[in-house]
């Protein structure tokens, strides 16, 4: 599984936000249903909200990467 750092500035960022920004997915839409099929786990669970709060210290994990957040 390939890492990506993400230096988070602020308090969090929205889950279907983050996968556009790091271009796991083309657009807020794709990002959005790659969250409401199951594709996308947050600190190892399946996540199925797109708007969840992914905040420092987090980690995602979707299309065989593994976004670590840092502050």
């Amino acid at each position: 599984m390939k890492q990506i750092r993400f230096p988070l500035n602020g308090d969090f960022i929205e889950l279907y936000k983050l996968l556009k920004f790091i271009q796991l997915a083309e657009s807020g839409g794709e990002a959005k249903i790659m969250v409401e099929e199951g594709l996308v786990k947050l600190n190892g669970e399946t996540e199925y909200r797109k708007r969840a709060k992914v905040k420092p210290g987090d980690v995602v994990e979707a299309e065989g990467y593994q976004i670590i957040v840092e502050p």
